[in-house]
Formats: C-alpha cells, structure tokens, sequence
C-alpha cells in the first residue's frame, strides 16, 4: 500500500503567491468560478493551478477535503497531489477522472442495486472475439482492436446505437466490416458483457453519470462531497467526461478549467479543440485568465511555434527568459535510412559536445518510423529507449516478418520482390488502409521493413535477413544514459533540451489519411507539441524519396518559414 501523503502545515496565503509571475499569479488569486485558464506550452500550468488550489484552501475559499483535481493520467494526479502536499494542501483529492468514478461506483452500487458491482475488463480483444464468433465473424487481431477502438470512441462521444450507426456509415471503419457487421459487433459485445456481469472502462464513466443523474441520494451526497472542480487538460475531455463533469456539478459554478486548444491530439479518443471556447461561451460570466510566457523554450523555438498556429486564435507564447537561442534547423536527405544517419551523427556530436543523452530526443509521428533512428543511433555507439510502446522490432508483425526472412531461400530474385512477396502473406498491401488504428500501425510496420529492402538494392536474402537481425540484437544493449524515442503523442507533457522532429513530409506529417480540414489540424497541433518539447535546439528534417517513391516537404514547413534548403545541408531560419 502507497504511503498516505501527509499535508505540510499551512502556510500564509500570501507566501503562496511568493515565486509565480503576473500571469500565474492572477490565475491563483482568481477564485471562486467559472474560470478558465488558457495555458500555453511550458508557461507554468501545473505550477499555477496547484497554487490556485492551495491559495483557495488558505484564505478558506475552498474547502479542502471537498475540493476534486481531475487530469488524464496517473502520473499527472501523483504530481499534482505531491505539489499540493508541498503547498499545505494535501487533504485535496487528485484524481483521473476514471479512478473518481471507479470509487464512487464501487460506493453506491451495492447500495442502489442491492448486489456486488460487476468485474472490470481489463481488456476488450478476448471479450470481443467471442462476440464475433457469435457472428460467424474471423477477425484477426489487428481488426479486433480496431473494433475495440470504434466501441471506444462510440463511448467516448456518448452516443446511443442509433447515432453510431449513422456515423458508421461515413466513418472508414476496420477492413472486413461494413456498417452493419460493425454495428452488430458492437451489440454482440455488449450482450456478451451483460451476460457475464463485467462493465469496461467506459462503462465506468456512463454507470456513474447515470447513478447521479436517476437517484436523487446519490447526487445529493455526491454534490456535497465535492463542491470545488479543477479540470486539468480541458481540451482533452470527451462529451462521456463532460456530462459526468456536469452531473458533478449539478447547478453549481465552482469550477476551473485549464488547457490549450493547440494541444489537443486526442481528437481520435473524443477530444475537440473548441472545448476551452465553448466553455468561455456556454459560461458568459466565466473570468479568462491567459498563460503565455514560457519558461521552456528558447524565443527562436517560442517563434516557430508560434507561426506555426498563426491565426487560429491561439495563445502567442513569449519566452520568459528573452533569449534569442539557436535557430530551428531544417534540413532533407535523399532517403530514409540517410536521414536516420545524420539525425544520429547530429546526435552523436551533442553528446561529445557535453550534452547528457538523456536530454535528447527524437520525434515520430508513428511508431513504424523507429526502427530506422534505433539502428543508426546503435551505429554511431549510442544507447536509445523508445517511450510508450514496444520496440520496432518487438512489434509482434516484424517479428513474424523477420523470421519468415530468415527461413526463405533465395530464389535469384531482388531483396525488394521477395520481402514484398512475404510481408504481402501477412497481411500487407500496396495501399495502406483507410483506417488509423492497429491495422494502419501493422501495415506501417510492415512498409518500414519494405522500404528498407528497396534501399538496400541487390538479389542477396539472406544478407538482408541477417542485417534485420544484426538491426534486432542491438536494441537490446544497456540503455544508461540514453536517447528517447517518442511518438509525439507519447511525448505530450515531456520536455528536452534538445528535439529532433524527423520525417516532416507530406503523408508523414500530415499522414496520409489525413484529409479533412479538421485532421490537417490535427496534425499540425501534432507538430505544434513536437515542435514545444524542446528548450534549447530543435532540429527538422525530411527525406525526399522512401525506396523509389518520391516525397513533397510537409506543406507546414512553409507556415513557420523554412524555405526547401539543398539536399544532405541544414538551413536555419
């Protein structure tokens, strides 16, 4: 059992206030609610918002053991109740939205039903997989967690059944499943659920707001449990948080929340970028504070970012510091496996200049594209670890993939026709999916390990099977000191001194299924967080051909100026 975090003593409220800035020192002193707090990139967000509760608690604005904290992760709750404690206020409950819910489901339940509440599921593939069979319908693995995927944003968006089954019908949805085997799937798998008395994590966040909303007792001793609300990356709360939020609150207004529309890239999971202005509108009377000074980056990276966002009423960062620092590089390479190598020789050369390995990073937009980054990071005798997920050669497909190789004979044939011949028996295509869930990842994977046979040229399997596995062994050195390797979805809320953001080209980022208007911003939000990861040095680069395809630079490389510099050379700008 975790050890109970002990609250401080209780400082004065004005030393509270001691160390913050104009503009965090407004958004801990403007109490009471509605509030919203627009807080840009590295402006002090967790800094400010737990000095406004502690500043609220002090003065006696906020009752402590009646205030709630809610975020999206564990380890953000765990800091945030950590600075709490710190500031004399750790009688505040911080928590993410899923463990409140949990805890207050475990309370009632027995008391409004009268019996135990049902096991939680920690996965849905297993449970899915029987309700397909069900169906007489074979689902391979990656199709079964894109269906989980449909069921969870279905959820997410608090839709009923009729109105999935209208946005099933203009939604790319998993190969082998039109509308109506979908919509049938999703039936199934809740029929399943109920039968074996087990609700999933979704289920959580509706069986809550249902048991505040239909039983009055418990609204009642809910809503005077907690009367004061801090919502922590409000951009990010899906229409399945909102209407628990508001079941919650009930007619009150004691609420703050905080977030930046430019940081949201969860729209997948149900997140939406007008959710911070449309709280400002739904709450005419709310007080708007804004954080724009950071204390993360240098001016030259603050300025990138902020061009990138120009005129899409996002907040205009200011670096604290004033200093102007080096500017943002950009520089493209004839392929893939080319611009691995100079990102790690960059790398290489921060090192021996002095720089810790541990404060640098490399950027993907998905996790196909670290295999390549592993293996040349390796090459110039630097350890590397991928944060959020497997490594690239510990990805179940490549793993078949590469043993598949490495029993072939050869046959005379190009390195290129008989790896295509047998990542195509496992599923691969010349086209990738119109999906952007497990399948896209697979066929990713798979084009990352096709791309590399067309680089490699040559009739020689075996040498090419045994360089992918020369490739696997090294990633498994010591990783003391070493270089990350983030998705740029995994890397929200991290920071490095130096960032290097690789595979800036149209159909990378933007990806290729990004179409609409509303995903083209997604993906450049995407590439506003990679871009305000880093402090110090940032670094864009881009390989004009993949095999024999040819690529176009990323058309928001011309939004925050970076003219197309000559091949193999940086230009800064």
């Amino acid at each position: 059992m975790a050890a109970a975090v002990t609250s401080a003593p209780k400082p004065d409220a004005e030393r509270i206030l001691a160390g913050l800035d104009e503009q965090q020192r407004v958004a801990a002193t403007t109490l009471g609610g509605p509030v919203a707090i627009l807080a840009g990139a590295g402006t002090g967000k967790t800094r400010a918002i737990t000095h406004r509760i502690a500043y609220g608690v002090a003065t006696g604005e906020q009752v402590e053991h009646a205030s709630l904290a809610l975020t999206f992760t564990t380890r953000a709750a765990g800091e945030m109740r950590t600075r709490l404690a710190r500031l004399g206020a750790g009688g505040v409950q911080a928590r993410t939205f899923h463990a409140a819910a949990l805890a207050q489901l475990g309370h009632f339940w027995p008391r409004i039903t009268g019996s135990r509440m049902p096991k939680l599921l920690p996965q849905k593939a297993a449970t899915l997989a029987d309700a397909a069979a069900q169906l007489r319908l074979r689902l391979p693995t990656a199709q079964l967690r894109d269906a989980a995927g449909e069921i969870e944003w279905r959820k997410s968006q608090a839709m009923t059944m009729e109105d999935y089954g209208v946005q099933a019908r203009v939604r790319p949805l998993p190969t082998g499943l039109d509308p109506e085997a979908m919509i049938d799937l999703h039936m199934a798998y809740e029929r399943v659920k109920d039968e074996r008395r087990l609700i999933d994590f979704e289920d959580v966040l509706l069986a809550t707001t249902g048991m505040i909303e239909r039983e009055p007792v418990v609204a009642d001793e809910v809503r005077s449990r907690y009367r004061h609300f801090t919502v922590d990356e409000y951009q990010d709360v899906s229409p399945m948080q909102q209407q628990l939020l508001a079941a919650w609150l009930g007619d009150r207004r004691d609420v703050c929340v905080v977030g930046d529309p430019s940081q949201t890239i969860y729209s997948f999971a149900g997140a939406d970028p007008a959710s911070l202005g449309r709280f400002v509108h739904d709450h005419p009377e709310a007080e708007v504070v804004r954080l724009e000074r950071s204390y993360r980056s240098t001016a030259a990276i603050v300025g990138c970012a902020n061009r990138l966002m120009r005129g899409r009423d996002a907040l205009t960062l200011e670096a604290a510091s004033g200093q102007r620092g080096v500017e943002p590089s950009l520089t493209e390479h004839g392929s893939d496996t080319a611009e691995a190598a100079a990102v790690a020789a960059a790398i290489k050369a921060q090192v021996v200049a002095g720089t810790d390995p541990g404060h640098i990073a490399v950027l993907t937009r998905f996790h196909a594209q670290t295999g390549l980054i592993e293996q040349a990071l390796a090459g110039v005798g630097l350890s590397s670890t991928v944060r959020g997920s497997a490594r690239f050669f510990e990805i179940p497909v490549v793993k078949r993939a590469v043993m598949m190789l490495r029993s072939a004979r050869a046959d005379g044939r190009p390195v290129f026709q008989s790896v295509t011949d047998i990542v195509m028996g496992l599923g691969y295509r010349a086209e990738p999916p119109a999906t952007h869930g497990e399948e896209r990842a697979q066929w990713d994977a798979l084009h990352a390990l096709v791309t590399l046979a067309e680089e490699a040229g040559g009739t020689d399997l075996a040498a090419f099977a045994n360089d992918l596995a020369r490739r696997a062994a090294t990633e498994h050195e010591p990783t003391v000191a070493a270089v990350t390797i983030a998705t740029i979805h995994a890397a929200k809320g991290l920071e490095w001194q130096h960032v290097h953001v690789i595979g800036l080209a149209e159909g990378l980022l933007p990806i290729s299924h990004a179409t609409t208007l509303a995903e083209i911003d997604e993906e450049r939000r995407l590439l506003y967080v990679a871009i305000t990861r880093a402090q110090r040095s940032l670094s864009l680069t881009w390989a004009t051909h993949s095999g024999h395809a040819v690529r176009q630079p990323s058309r928001f490389l011309a939004e925050i100026g970076a003219s197309r510099p000559a091949a193999g050379r940086g230009a800064a700008r």
